[in-house]
């Protein structure tokens, strides 16, 4: 074996040994997302939240037989991590739950928190103020029986929901998620994933530092519609595929929508798109709050898996040769 070749192999199992040490973080290290956001529900919707809701599924491989956790970094509002709005006075609360119809249920899958999305049984809650015990540190959801979750076969394993809610106030909370397989540490379970169907999360402040969302398109999607809140006109949002270079899509201002439509091709299908947060150089938005979902032809939302299905697209480019006469 060559000198490079050692090399090469010594660098892929690296990556692979980083990935699978650092695949549970929600968001993921793939996505490059700071923090999730949430406002407690008496906050103006210009501070870059919608609704005051979010949704987060996270799946347990069937095979996997132990008691799991949901490590939460720094739930509490009012410290470090968190937006001031006069004085801290915000409440989040954290429900999670299991059961057979936690993801089944239609209302569970929608971009907006009305009608049964509460659905399945509720196994944990807490409702978090400004707690300083909490403030840049972590509160340990669990243990957890996998076999609690709601069993669906096309994901090969069991589902579980969390909901986060602003109940109080008008300051926001920035916060984010380990699945683990230790109370005290964080370690990954192999096979383990998280989407959801509608992201509120903060951007960068850094305009070298591009935020990713991975939309899975499955076979039945053959046209998306991605709608965007509150970007700020904060530069520009590029979709990235197999079979796509980089397409621009519309952006929305402060504290209105924006959205736009394109076909997938293809060579798309069975694959994830790379929706790319891309931030303007001169003058950029501080503290930019950002919430996007995407649908597809019949008005159903797609999850966006914070580990891509079938890994980050790259663009498949191919260089034609004319043969010399």
């Amino acid at each position: 074996m060559n000198h490079n070749l050692k090399i090469a192999i010594l660098l892929i199992n690296i990556v692979v040994c980083s990935i699978q040490t650092h695949a549970q973080p929600v968001p993921a290290i793939e996505e490059n997302i700071p923090y999730l956001m949430i406002f407690g529900n008496n906050s103006e919707k210009e501070w870059g939240d919608d609704d005051f809701s979010q949704v987060f599924f996270f799946l347990i491989p069937e095979g996997y037989k132990q008691p799991f956790y949901i490590h939460t970094f720094d739930p509490e509002v009012g410290g470090k991590h968190d937006e001031l709005n006069g004085v801290f006075d915000t409440q989040i609360s954290y429900e999670f739950y299991g059961g057979k119809t936690c993801w089944s249920e239609p209302d569970a899958q929608k971009e907006n928190p009305f009608g049964k999305y509460k659905s399945g049984k509720l196994i944990s809650s807490k409702t978090f103020g400004q707690d300083n015990k909490y403030d840049d540190n972590w509160y340990v959801f669990g243990p957890f029986n996998p076999t609690e979750g709601e069993l669906v076969s096309k994901f090969g394993g069991y589902i579980f929901k969390m909901i986060i809610e602003g109940v109080k106030g008008d300051d926001g909370n920035m916060y984010r998620f380990y699945i683990s397989s230790d109370i005290t540490k964080r370690i990954s379970i192999e096979g383990t994933n998280a989407f959801a169907y509608e992201y509120s999360f903060r951007m960068h402040d850094n305009p070298s530092q591009i935020s990713h969302i991975y939309p899975y398109i499955d076979d039945k999607t053959i046209s998306v519609n991605q709608t965007n809140f509150d970007w700020d006109n904060d530069g520009f949002i590029r979709i990235v595929s197999v079979a796509r270079k980089g397409q621009i899509e519309k952006v929305s201002g402060d504290n209105n929508w924006a959205e736009s439509s394109f076909k997938i091709i293809p060579d798309e299908v069975n694959s994830s798109l790379d929706i790319q947060f891309i931030k303007k150089k001169q003058e950029p938005v501080k503290n930019n709050n950002v919430v996007i979902f995407v649908k597809n032809q019949y008005g159903e939302l797609l999850p966006f898996y914070t580990i891509p299905i079938g890994g980050v697209p790259k663009y498949k480019y191919t260089i034609g040769v004319k043969q010399k006469e």
